[in-house]
């Protein structure tokens, strides 16, 4: 499940060490198009939005 940053809302996955706080989303925002739109690097071990 993907987690929210509240500090500056950027997303996450759970096992992410780049956030402090944060909440659980049921879904990305709509402004995430594709996987390239999420900055983190513990995104990298995805290929497409699919397996998401």
């Amino acid at each position: 499940m993907p987690i929210m940053s509240s500090s500056d809302f950027s997303i996450h996955i759970e096992e992410c060490d780049e956030f402090d706080d944060g909440m659980p989303i049921s879904s990305l925002p709509d402004e995430v198009t594709s996987i390239d739109d999420l900055d983190c690097e513990c995104w990298s071990g995805f290929e497409s939005l699919d397996e998401i």
